[in-house]
């Protein structure tokens, strides 16, 4: 075609808009909902997104290259609608495909599994821009005009997939059914593209239905509830009817005594109770702040064990807090209340010096979330407390324990006196190893405050508990320490330091206890 040259657009406007803007947007959604349906499985860590977006970002630039080398050589108009209808059976099928992965040969495949699932569709969905691109030129003259319009509106498309999964979708639809629904979405407009053989189209697409809905049937989420951040189960106690195990995303977070609150089986909520028990032996009420509430536990405990106490707790998952009130149990009101929130954003409305005690339980995956962990966010906790306030962290570390150590590098730079209980394979030397095999990592609990802290009482709580842990403090925590980094805002590799447990947490996700 030379520049003045010009012939009829092989597709209209409409359509083309319509093409783009639905394509684009669906490989956004793809994105999204990939990082959802991975988490139970490799947890919401910084790789995590990182390998999502990097396997996105690959098959958009995949799919734009054969996309446009495909216009060039193809009837562009006769292959758009195959392109739509591969992508959506991929689509459909990807929730049934990555959760079978993610149990079959201990995950083996799951990288596999997510690769293809992600990259497939979006090289086919991302082809659809060149070649629509290559069908609306009538004229070398329009080129500027036709590729930037469609740029534009693609990534107007990306924007909306974007939102409405993030803001809209994920907080009112199962996964399993927003990729179903899209798979659907994609088959009708394959139908709707593909011109010659309308009835091998039509079959085609009414069998993308009649899968995509069989297996949604057939194979379940094994969700009792998909929250906005996690997939929710509780689960029953075999030997005990009234004990309830609250598990997000095949990690056991929370355990409940439907009758008796003061009945606490793991091992770092004995220490968190020990904690409590020995900084503030008077048994006087407390006002008491959680960052993360998960099966609020430690609040239904200390409600119990000191009546008066008064704890807010600041949980971001609306779906957890609704599991809590209707499978576990959970009355709130004066003395426990629950701000659905992120923990930090609600740490800003509590007024200085008015705490006793701050908890800090909140976990993303298999890691706490860096940005509670940071020394500006710490100071935030500083701020809320009393003088003889006591911040009461629980940690997940595993191997060299890189990410524990930074964190308690970290609050000593914020408060005068720090201590931390753990295995004595974990609190035996730099980096937590005891040289004989012990058992490293798992959870930490530490303890920060202006106040001197009893370290006798409270490893002496923890005995009475049977926790088996030991405290250290002083200069035994400063050699454990050792040339931890201090995190901050500017500067918290959190997901990178627990990259040994968070490769683990894949092959065999277990607990926070």
């Amino acid at each position: 075609m030379r520049k003045g040259d010009r012939h009829e657009p092989g597709i209209g406007g409409t359509a083309a808009t319509a093409l783009v803007f639905g394509s684009s947007a669906a490989v956004l959604v793809v994105e999204i909902v990939a990082l959802r349906l991975l988490a139970p499985y490799l947890g919401l860590t910084l790789e995590t997104s990182t390998l999502v977006i990097g396997l996105a970002l690959a098959a958009i630039a995949a799919g734009a290259w054969l996309g446009g080398r495909w216009a060039d050589e193809r009837n562009a108009r006769v292959l758009l609608g195959p392109l739509l209808l591969a992508a959506g059976v991929v689509v459909a099928a990807t929730p049934f495909v990555v959760r079978a992965a993610g149990t079959l040969a201990g995950g083996s495949f799951l990288l596999v599994a997510a690769a293809a699932t992600i990259i497939v569709p979006g090289v086919l969905l991302s082809a659809v821009t060149p070649m629509v691109t290559k069908l609306r030129l009538s004229t070398l003259a329009e080129t500027g005009s036709v590729v930037g319009r469609l740029s534009g509106i693609g990534t107007a498309g990306a924007i909306l997939g974007t939102v409405l999964t993030g803001f809209v979708l994920i907080s009112r639809v199962p996964v399993t059914w927003i990729m179903v629904g899209l798979g659907v979405l994609l088959a009708v407009g394959g139908v709707v593209t593909q011109v010659g053989s309308r009835r091998s189209a039509t079959a085609t697409a009414a069998v993308v239905v009649g899968l995509g809905g069989l297996g949604a049937a057939l194979v379940p989420s094994n969700c009792d509830v998909e929250t906005v951040y996690h997939c929710a189960v509780v689960a029953s106690d075999a030997d005990d009817p009234r004990g309830r195990t609250l598990v997000l995303d095949n990690l056991r977070h929370s355990f409940v005594d439907l009758d008796d609150p003061t009945r606490l089986e793991f091992a770092y909520i004995r220490a968190l109770a020990a904690a409590t028990e020995s900084q503030f032996p008077s048994e006087a009420p407390l006002q008491a702040h959680h960052l993360g509430g998960g099966g609020l536990t430690l609040p239904r405990f200390l409600a119990a064990e000191r009546p008066g106490t008064v704890s807010t707790v600041s949980e971001i998952d609306p779906g957890v807090v609704a599991v809590d009130e209707q499978r576990l149990g959970l009355r709130t009101g004066p003395d426990l209340r629950v701000r659905v929130e992120d923990a930090r954003s609600g740490l800003r409305a509590v007024a200085d010096d008015s705490l006793d005690l701050v908890v800090g339980d909140a976990f993303g995956g298999v890691s706490v979330p860096w940005h509670l962990t940071t020394r500006e966010a710490l100071l935030g906790v500083e701020r809320v407390l009393r003088a003889d306030g006591v911040y009461a962290a629980n940690l997940i570390d595993h191997g060299p324990l890189g990410f524990a150590r930074a964190e308690a590098a970290t609050l000593a730079t914020v408060f005068e006196h720090v201590a931390l209980a753990a295995t004595p394979a974990s609190v035996a030397g730099p980096g937590g190893t005891d040289g004989a095999g012990g058992r490293r990592g798992g959870n930490l609990v530490v303890l920060a405050s202006h106040a001197p802290i009893d370290t006798a009482a409270w490893a002496g709580r923890l005995a009475e508990r049977e926790v088996g842990w030991e405290v250290i403090d002083g200069a035994a925590l400063e050699a454990w320490v050792g040339d931890a980094p201090v995190l901050t805002d500017d500067y918290a590799p959190v997901d990178q330091l627990l990259t040994p447990y968070a490769r683990t947490a894949a092959a065999a996700p277990d607990s926070k206890d």
